[in-house]
């Protein structure tokens, strides 16, 4: 394996070289895709127009290991690949993030056309393990054993103008035995907290008005510094931030979720009234053996203190079903604590087996047509539940931050989109007025459905925001590019209004 100091700030490559990203997985994962377009844009590549679908002269697989049959998908779409490759003379293939990690020399061995791959730790390296590929021949495989650089200082090609990803820290320290993400990602790595806010800063300067602080166990931040408050510190400080209007964070974990930090929820006004908590099960006995280290009555106790100190704040969760060994009882403790709680929306999961956690190897692996028919009783459930929240919306005045691509039936619908304080999608009349994604518009709600609401009514007030500024003059700038160099790729960056759950890895 090579040093740390092999990396090259810029590699030489041909201007008209494209490229193509395709992510799969967390929220951890999605940041660090915009980590690798930035790199690859730093040395002269150009990102493939939308659609391309392989057609580009470096096509990167930026995979997850969480799921039962992850690499099967992978090596489906590298042999999809493989003729293409064949046709279109210098074309590479690099695979990298946490299957990457996982697998290793296993990718080149069944699919010996890939040039790259490299690990979760060593993303920074992707433009020269490319030219060396290109320069001798041969695949470059390297995987780093440790963090060599908090990747937060890499060169980034943020989705969004007006909405950041922040991470503050890499890694868990957890043990869940249905997860792999410590074994792939290492332990808690976490930023100092001023390079976090210098970085925050600096977006804000740039136009950019909503941040989600980021992290595998985001509120564990600090174990690493050896300060327990550090989270809810970093909170209040973004709370300074002149510019700075909203402030999410995910994932927490119920063991980490302390007092201090629901007061620093509450108290400080751009962060905003939403929690997104993972249950994974309701019942103590499930919860033990996913080694999850809080129960239900801490669970639920964590709830209220929350909904006490902030009455609007709109809750969601993951949740597995068909834990190994989860009874009938087992579930009905989970569909109380979905009562309870009253979750905003709930991610929900069929429990699958992850390759290399002890979960898979457990006894009593639960059959497919009982966790099926558990999953529907849940989902109905959460669905009626959702509604009924959503209910409670209408005829609130409600400010939201214009969101880009979220409505799709938008156009045919003579609507724009937009996010509340609370994260919950609004759908509003299209006012006569330009609205850009990142202004601020108030709206009052009439309608409520599980997933949406619905503004029918007139816009009450525009407000133009410096985060709109940075929308239009990002939109021009790429407007008046050569023909051909388009950067609008399937959205693999925009922070997601929801946590993308995937019941194990980054949403702990």
């Amino acid at each position: 394996m090579t040093t740390s100091s092999d990396r090259s700030p810029a590699v030489d490559v041909r201007s008209s070289k494209s490229y193509e990203i395709r992510t799969y997985g967390c929220q951890m994962n999605v940041h660090d895709s915009e980590r690798l377009s930035g790199l690859l844009e730093e040395a002269g590549y150009v990102r493939a127009p939308e659609g391309s679908n392989g057609d580009a002269d470096v096509v990167v697989f930026n995979t997850c290991a969480v799921r039962e049959n992850a690499d099967n998908k992978l090596y489906g779409n590298l042999g999809h690949l493989a003729p293409m490759k064949t046709k279109r003379p210098g074309m590479q293939i690099a695979v990298g993030g946490c299957l990457a990690q996982k697998d290793r020399d296993t990718i080149v061995k069944r699919a010996p056309w890939v040039d790259v791959v490299f690990g979760t730790h060593n993303i920074g390296k992707l433009p020269v393990l490319l030219e060396r590929a290109r320069v001798q021949e041969e695949a470059q495989v390297e995987i780093a054993e440790s963090l060599e650089a908090f990747p937060s200082t890499l060169p980034t090609r943020r989705e969004s103008a007006y909405a950041a990803w922040v991470s503050i820290s890499v890694g868990c320290n957890n043990t869940c035995t249905f997860c792999i993400v410590p074994a792939l990602r290492g332990k808690e790595k976490d930023r100092r907290p001023g390079d976090i806010l210098a970085e925050v800063e600096a977006l804000v300067a740039e136009g950019v008005s909503e941040i989600t602080l980021l992290g595998q166990n985001v509120n564990a931040y600090g174990s690493d510094i050896g300060d327990r408050e550090a989270f809810s510190k970093l909170l209040r400080a973004c709370g300074s931030i002149d510019g700075l209007e909203r402030v999410r964070f995910t994932s927490p974990h119920p063991r980490d979720f302390t007092d201090d930090v629901i007061a620093a929820m509450a108290e400080t006004p751009n962060v905003m009234p939403q929690l997104h908590m993972p249950l994974q099960s309701g019942s103590d006995t499930v919860l033990k053996a996913m080694r999850r280290s809080y129960r239900q009555e801490r669970y639920l106790g964590i709830i209220e203190k929350v909904r006490a100190a902030i009455p609007h704040a709109a809750i969601t969760t993951d949740i597995i079903v068909g834990f190994p060994g989860e009874t009938e009882e087992d579930f009905e403790q989970t569909l109380h604590v979905v009562r309870e709680a009253r979750f905003a929306q709930a991610f929900t999961f069929q429990y699958s087996k992850r390759p290399g956690t002890p979960a898979a190897t457990m006894e009593n692996q639960i059959p497919k047509q009982v966790v099926q028919a558990r999953y529907e009783r849940l989902v109905a459930l959460q669905e009626e539940i959702s509604w009924e929240e959503n209910k409670k919306q209408v005829g609130r005045t409600l400010e939201l931050m214009v969101a880009e691509g979220e409505g799709r039936k938008d156009d045919s619908t003579h609507r724009l989109s937009g996010r509340a304080a609370d994260n919950r999608l609004v759908h509003f009349t299209k006012p006569d007025q330009e609205v850009r994604p990142g202004d601020v518009v108030t709206v009052e709600v009439t309608y409520a459905a599980p997933h949406h609401l619905l503004a029918e009514g007139s816009v009450l007030d525009v407000r133009r925001t410096r985060a709109g500024d940075a929308w239009e003059k990002r939109n021009a700038a790429e407007a008046a590019k050569p023909a051909g160099v388009l950067l609008g790729l399937p959205k693999v960056g925009v922070p997601e209004p929801l946590p993308l759950a995937t019941g194990g890895c980054a949403v702990d």
